[in-house]
């Protein structure tokens, strides 16, 4: 059967935006540009309290998508939890996380489902339905090496990762070398952007940060500042424009990005394609993926003293950083990452 109308399934938070919003657009726009029919179907995702987790994933599950106003459906593409548990004959699954609350969010400072009285029981429903349901796809591709990893060591299943560019690949350039290390990012407990704050407190250089990006609670990044008193060597943009943000990057002396075990992280990749060093914490999942210690940047432990120290390295030695923000982009150059591979490998894997 020949495909031409294709239906990229997700999930939407409303009022959020971010890489998975980036990623499902970007996905959308390259199966037009190679001349089929693509549109993002949406469902808005709630996870509190957790009975409507399951909610969501029986909505799915409900849904008729065999055709629409007349039209067959030919393809549907699975993305995010629980949209890629929907039913189609012709289902592929390109994987940017799981419901990680359930997985490798368990647990940890950054997970309330384990809290929750009936947070058990969710977890193992949701993994009981991606055990069920995932595999129901003519193949299953994830967004990085690390995702791929979860799905074998949780699921046992099978994965092949399949990495594309950026949204910002086109625009960015190399410019001067500043001063700051820029951290670019929604401001969250997960993204940790009290470790750079905290770091700049024992840095013995003049180095500063640039912080770009909203934050749910702008007062408690503001305390923190206050109480490691480096006000002086902090500058929270907020929400920046696009024109803004490629400047920033384009002359930073080197990019901080420490996410706890990210799904992808296009910040480190943004970095090495403005020919920037990138500063990556150990545990910080696909954020390393394209970093090698020493090479494109540093991988440090996620302490602040550990942290600037290689903040002192970037700003001591310029030649230095240079040279690991050129191998970076040359990295990414030769890695090819291109939106007409990732659909020609989703295409062909729907037979």
């Amino acid at each position: 059967m020949t495909i031409r109308n294709i239906l990229i399934c997700t999930t939407q938070v409303p009022f959020t935006t971010g890489g998975a919003e980036s990623h499902v657009e970007g996905l959308c726009r390259a199966f037009v540009e190679a001349g089929y029919h693509a549109e993002v179907a949406a469902v808005p995702f709630k996870w509190y309290p957790p009975e409507e987790i399951m909610r969501g994933a029986l909505a799915w599950r409900m849904l008729d998508l065999s055709e629409a106003n007349g039209k067959p459906i030919d393809l549907v593409v699975g993305m995010k939890f629980p949209a890629y548990l929907v039913a189609h004959p012709r289902k592929v699954l390109w994987i940017m996380h799981q419901y990680r609350a359930a997985y490798n969010l368990w647990g940890t400072p950054f997970d309330d489902l384990s809290t929750h009285p009936e947070g058990a029981r969710v977890r193992d429903l949701v993994r009981h339905c991606d055990e069920r349901f995932i595999p129901e796809a003519r193949k299953v591709f994830a967004n990085s090496r690390t995702v791929a990893e979860r799905l074998r060591r949780y699921n046992r299943i099978e994965s092949e990762p399949l990495y594309h560019p950026p949204p910002r690949a086109e625009r960015l350039r190399c410019g001067a070398q500043g001063d700051y290390v820029f951290y670019p990012s929604r401001m969250e407990p997960q993204k940790r952007q009290e470790l750079l704050i905290e770091a700049l407190s024992h840095t013995r250089t003049p180095v500063r940060a640039v912080f770009a990006g909203r934050a749910h609670e702008p007062g408690h990044y503001e305390a923190l500042v206050k109480r490691h008193g480096v006000g002086a060597k902090i500058e929270m943009r907020g929400f920046v424009s696009e024109d803004e943000m490629i400047e920033l990057y384009a002359n930073a002396l080197g990019v901080c990005y420490l996410p706890f075990d990210e799904d992808y992280g296009y910040v480190t990749l943004e970095a090495m394609l403005a020919g920037k060093p990138v500063v990556v914490p150990r545990d910080g999942g696909g954020a390393t993926e394209f970093v090698e210690h020493d090479g494109e940047g540093f991988i440090t432990d996620p302490e602040p003293r550990a942290l600037a120290e290689w903040l002192d390295a970037l700003y001591d030695d310029r030649a230095r950083a240079r040279r690991m923000g050129e191998r970076g982009r040359e990295k990414l150059s030769a890695a090819n990452l291109s939106w007409r591979n990732v659909v020609e490998k989703l295409i062909s894997a729907a037979g």
